[in-house]
């Protein structure tokens, strides 16, 4: 983990994970850094490139289909997976490849 000022860009992001590099604008909480651990195996799947290619593209159709950034952002699936396992200490150990694939179409 980096800590720095400067990135995350904006003052609501905290934390960024660009390459299974974390930079943060404060220290994290096990919850947080688990959060952005769950992400670093979503890029490795997708060979970095695609999750971010992925990532953008299901933003843009999120913010068509909610109208709110913040919205779009939260209903993203690699954002679902990490938030809705977060707190599960075991996850990284029982997760199935591509198992952010499964929030796409989760309400």
């Amino acid at each position: 983990m980096i800590l720095n000022s400067i990135i995350p860009f904006g003052r609501h992001f905290y934390a960024v994970n660009l390459c299974g590099v974390v930079f943060a604008k404060q220290r994290l909480s096990p919850s947080e850094w688990r959060h952005e651990h769950i992400h670093t195996l979503q890029q490795r799947e997708l060979l970095f490139v695609g999750f971010f290619i992925w990532y953008i593209l299901e933003w843009l159709v999120r913010l068509l289909q909610y109208r709110n950034a913040t919205q779009a952002y939260f209903n993203i699936s690699f954002e679902r997976e990490a938030y809705a396992h977060e707190n599960d200490k075991d996850y990284e150990r029982q997760r199935r490849h591509y198992a952010s694939f499964t929030y796409l179409c989760k309400a």
